[in-house]
């Protein structure tokens, strides 16, 4: 998923880029007075949220700042600031929203339509948009069958996926290796790989202008990221799930997932946002925008963006973890990881 800094007025007229990625947050301050709301938020929603901070903005008369970073790097930076808050509202990827609550870092919440959100969701945090980890291939490379085949030879320092431990995106690919190998076959198989593997990459957003170019012929991302890429970037990469040995596609669900900031400088207004996004209305247009999937239940899109996420999904079987289980493992995981890949 790409980094950057979003500053979005009533106007949004400010839009500030910055290092993308899920490594290090962007530069960009918090804490924009009563009538600003400062979002701090895994990046890859940023077209979904210009038409809706701009409707919220119009609607409410509060302005929204945006800081945009990987999907650990939002709850590290909240960590960071535990003692002088800055954010009203963090966005990431679970398990990170897990941890964010485990430490403290959220304040109890329940925002109204949460009954609706089926799937990832506590006392202070809700899924706001669903989403799926997949694989994407530069049209040289066509499009891979198989883990398997992402061994082969061809791939030879034209393969990069984004780190667990600091990617969403890449926490997911071991998760999803684990899920189909057991945990000793997935550090197994990615040690091969990494015979093949450029190297570590704390950004997923990053690998998409790469695989478009032909630097790189595979990388890992997800479902609403990659297909929002191909259709406002032009990007020249197709979307693809790799089978297990038996030929069967599975993949993770991945939702954006928001909780309220211990701490939040303008709680109100924060609380107000997320009531905002998990609105009928808002939710309505979280495919349309940006190629997400609305995380309430009773919300059926029917543009076309949403048929083209459905076809991409037709043959795949999402899984979702025990979230809560996966934090619980998350550090000795990393470290086995980082561990298989190094030896």
């Amino acid at each position: 998923m790409k980094l950057k800094t979003l500053l979005v007025s009533a106007l949004l007229t400010a839009v500030v880029a910055g290092c993308g990625g899920t490594g290090a947050a962007s530069t960009g301050g918090g804490g924009g007075g009563a009538r600003t709301v400062t979002v701090y938020t895994a990046d890859g929603l940023a077209d979904w949220y210009k038409t809706r901070f701009d409707a919220f903005t119009a609607k409410t008369g509060i302005k929204v700042q945006t800081v945009e970073a990987g999907s650990g790097e939002v709850v590290s930076r909240l960590a960071k600031e535990k003692s002088n808050p800055q954010a009203d509202v963090v966005v990431t990827l679970p398990p990170f929203i897990q941890k964010a609550s485990k430490d403290g870092l959220l304040q109890k919440n329940v925002v109204p339509g949460s009954e609706h959100v089926t799937s990832v969701k506590g006392d202070d945090y809700v899924a706001v948009a669903n989403n799926y980890l997949c694989f994407i291939a530069n049209q040289q490379a066509g499009t891979p069958k198989s883990f398997d085949e992402l061994l082969d030879t061809k791939f030879k320092g034209k393969l990069q996926y984004s780190t667990p431990g600091q990617a969403g995106d890449g926490t997911a690919v071991l998760l999803l290796l684990q899920h189909l190998l057991g945990k000793q076959g997935a550090l197994d198989y990615l040690h091969k790989l990494e015979a093949n593997n450029v190297g570590p990459s704390a950004s997923t957003g990053k690998l998409q202008p790469k695989v478009s170019k032909g630097e790189l012929l595979v990388a890992n991302g997800d479902v609403q990221m990659n297909l929002s890429s191909i259709s406002v970037d032009k990007s020249a990469f197709s979307v693809f799930f790799p089978a297990a040995a038996d030929g069967k596609k599975t993949t993770i669900a991945l939702p954006y997932v928001m909780g309220l900031a211990t701490g939040a400088p303008n709680g109100d207004g924060g609380k107000q946002l997320m009531e905002y996004l998990l609105t009928p209305e808002a939710q309505q247009t979280v495919s349309s925008d940006a190629y997400g999937i609305p995380a309430r239940d009773d919300v059926k899109p029917t543009d076309a963006n949403f048929a083209k996420v459905q076809a991409a999904m037709n043959g795949v079987t999402p899984w979702t973890p025990d979230w809560t289980a996966v934090l619980a493992d998350l550090d000795a995981d990393v470290a086995a990881y980082t561990k298989a890949v190094q030896g």
